[in-house]
């Protein structure tokens, strides 16, 4: 078996929080996670579920209470396995008084690059992402957007082994996402490993190969996309109108997803409760305008995952 990309075994942590740091709460209870190489590894959960806590640990960020990670087979806190990571936070906070361009040169300075091959690789990863128009303007003119992709830029211009993004399409627009996925695409055929962690689910279905989900420091699903959506019931789609959400609350138990938005209800649930819905719908005197199939997603499986787990969203530490 080859040595793997990322690496957690039996991972802990837990945080001493409080005034005087005397109550105790886990953020990872025994996670074990292995990524091979050349994947791009999806990471999912709710605030609080421990997601941000698993990258601060292999980024050597954060210590963790008990367990071991490991990168390409090394601890995270030697030099030579972190100078292989490039990492895109989820709120990067570039130095405001460089330009672009100075930002990711200095990115490149700092992880041993110099003269001639700086300056080429700088000019490179800045075009990759779309900012040319904009290298040489300062930071603190730049939108969230702008900054999203300098950011990216300086995780790149390296040529990490291993590329760690934190919510990487956060302020981007249409385009800017598509940016995005192409480049992680591209990393991934250049043989980079990409960790992926994103509340943007269908960008994680679309791009990754495999995705872990974490509730509450646990892993309670993990496998291929294909695999985890494989098997599941047909789920159908229902548009209702003429009635309100609460005279339809008796098939909340029943429902994948209960919304209402313009005066429609849209009820989201398994083919096999179809006859149920409809005669509820007209029991209430709800008129159906829309009936339709759709796919199972990873929305859903994540959104089953949270219901079985008994947790709410936010309720630990990330």
């Amino acid at each position: 078996m080859s040595t793997a990309a990322i690496l957690t075994e039996k991972l802990t942590k837990t945080y001493a929080v409080g005034f005087v740091k005397r109550r105790q709460v886990p953020a990872l209870r025994g996670l074990d996670l292995r990524v091979e190489p050349g994947q791009i590894y999806g990471l999912l959960g709710p605030n609080g579920a421990g997601k941000s806590t698993t990258i601060k640990i292999l980024l050597d960020l954060v210590t963790p209470s008990s367990g071991r990670a490991e990168l390409f087979g090394r601890s995270p806190s030697l030099k030579e396995a972190r100078r292989e990571v490039g990492f895109l936070p989820e709120n990067p906070a570039p130095y405001e008084y460089l330009t672009g361009r100075e930002f990711v040169r200095l990115a490149g300075q700092l992880s041993g690059l110099e003269g001639s091959a700086l300056d080429s690789r700088v000019s490179e990863v800045i075009a990759q992402v779309g900012m040319e128009y904009a290298a040489n303007l300062g930071i603190r003119r730049y939108s969230k957007g702008m900054i999203q992709r300098i950011s990216l830029a300086q995780a790149l211009v390296t040529r990490p082994r291993l590329l760690v993004l934190d919510e990487p399409t956060s302020g981007l627009d249409v385009l800017g996402r598509q940016l995005v996925r192409d480049i992680v695409r591209e990393e991934q055929k250049r043989g980079t490993t990409v960790l992926l962690c994103s509340h943007i689910i269908p960008d994680v279905e679309s791009l990754c190969d495999r995705v872990a989900v974490l509730i509450g420091g646990k892993l309670v699903r993990e496998g291929s996309v294909s695999a985890l959506l494989a098997d599941r019931q047909t789920m159908m789609e229902a548009t209702v109108e003429s009635v309100e959400l609460p005279r339809l609350e008796a098939l909340r138990p029943k429902m994948a997803s209960m919304d209402e938005a313009g005066g429609r209800v849209v009820l989201r649930f398994e083919e096999q409760h179809a006859r149920e819905v409809l005669q509820a719908v007209l029991a209430v005197d709800g008129r159906l305008t829309g009936l339709q199939r759709t796919r199972f997603s990873l929305e859903e499986l994540f959104l089953g995952a949270l219901k079985e787990s008994g947790r709410s969203v936010g309720s630990d530490i990330s």
